[in-house]
């Protein structure tokens, strides 16, 4: 089925994701824009603006069975070994290493395709893909989501409805996000603490998860690294996470939908947790590797354009009156300010041998929704209590 995207429009989408996003492109750079090619679409106008503008676009079209280009596609998980998965190829290494601009667009024409794949395979291949990532996340970065027929159909919508909400997020001038996020940006920055108090909705037991975040920095989600975006976070010290809560926003991750996640810590460590839906998801991801038993972010969902929740991640972190944690990896840019220097690696190491910085293959952002009728009942930095405005947006006291 085809999409009605008007070409006005893509090149807005491209412009904004060229210009803004990441910081223009010069003849020197190396582009490398990776999709599927059902973003053909969207993926073609990029390329064109790049080869216009003198620089290199490497198209790294993505196979349909292969999950966000991942170093190997579900077929090797599905009939190869572990030791299959660790012979990763020199030349993707070098592929990633040759180029410093890295776009994504996600969109699969059929995430079945890499669904649901064997526990010890495809938990290796998140691991082996875990360096590729950690390449990718060190050049200047941007995801973005094309709109398919796949995840509309996992919305419950037409194609075209999907589409027409996509394609107005990502044509929005993304500069608005500015003042928004700003006091709450400065508030995180000042506080030491994070409380999040939610309610399960099963036993109507109230919990709270708890979480220190002194010294950290707090980043503004202005478009610079997803788009749309909309948020403001930052990375907790990972030893202080203690208590529970419920996820109550169904949230897409590695081709399935997992809802009503309960998750309870322990000096830092997931000691119970559980899936309404797909809970053997949730399991695969929490048992990846001894990181991802942890928390890696916090953070605060300021996108009042966004108003319905969709269920792919990059949508439903960012809508107004959410927030969501993150299973998995740090930011390394929230303890240091300068993550490429000598200096700023040695701190993140000495960060990471004390706990307070967790590493894993996996980050998972998991949401709750604090708008009337979510799970989510109240957030405080320190005593103060996070209000939401009438628009549903973050707002401090």
């Amino acid at each position: 089925m085809s999409i009605n995207i008007a070409a006005k429009d893509l090149e807005t989408w491209a412009d904004f994701i060229l210009e803004h996003s990441l910081g223009g492109i010069q003849p020197e750079d190396v582009v490398m824009v990776k999709g599927e090619y059902i973003t053909w679409p969207l993926l073609s106008v990029i390329q064109d603006k790049i080869f216009a503008a003198g620089a290199a676009a490497d198209i790294n079209l993505v196979p349909p069975d292969n999950n966000r280009g991942q170093v190997w596609s579900s077929s090797m998980a599905r009939f190869g070994t572990v030791e299959q998965i660790e012979r990763a190829p020199d030349w993707h290494k070098q592929r990633y290493e040759a180029m410093n601009k890295y776009i994504e667009i996600l969109g699969a024409e059929n995430p079945a395709l890499f669904a649901n794949l064997p526990a010890e395979t495809g938990a290796a291949l998140t691991r082996v893909d875990g360096p590729f990532k950690g390449i990718r996340m060190g050049k200047c970065w941007v995801l973005t989501l094309y709109p398919t027929e796949a995840f509309a159909a996992m919305e419950g919508m037409s194609l075209q409805e999907y589409a027409d909400i996509i394609v107005k997020a990502s044509t929005v001038d993304p500069r608005q996000l500015e003042e928004v996020e700003e006091p709450l940006f400065q508030a995180l920055t000042k506080a030491n603490r994070v409380t999040i108090v939610s309610e399960h909705p099963g036993s109507g037991k109230t919990l709270e998860l708890k979480m220190d975040i002194a010294g950290r920095n707090s980043v503004k989600c202005t478009g610079k690294r997803n788009f749309p975006d909309g948020e403001v976070y930052t990375s907790p010290d990972a030893n202080s996470v203690v208590g529970e809560i419920f996820v109550d926003l169904p949230v897409y991750y590695d081709g399935v939908t997992l809802e009503g996640i309960y998750l309870k810590f322990e000096k830092g460590v997931i000691v119970d947790y559980r899936a309404e839906k797909e809970h053997g998801a949730l399991k695969e991801i929490i048992e990846t590797d001894e990181g991802s038993h942890r928390l890696g972010e916090v953070a605060f969902g300021m996108n009042r354009g966004i108003q319905k929740a969709l269920k792919h991640p990059l949508f439903v972190e960012k809508v107004g009156g959410t927030m969501h944690i993150a299973i998995g990896a740090s930011y390394p840019d929230c303890y240091v300010d300068d993550t490429a220097s000598a200096e700023g690696q040695l701190e993140l190491e000495k960060f990471f041998q004390k706990g307070v910085l967790n590493r894993s293959s996996r980050h998972v952002d998991i949401v709750t929704d604090f708008r009337p009728g979510g799970a989510g009942k109240a957030a405080y930095l320190d005593d103060t209590k996070i209000e939401l405005s009438k628009d549903n947006i973050w707002v401090v006291p």
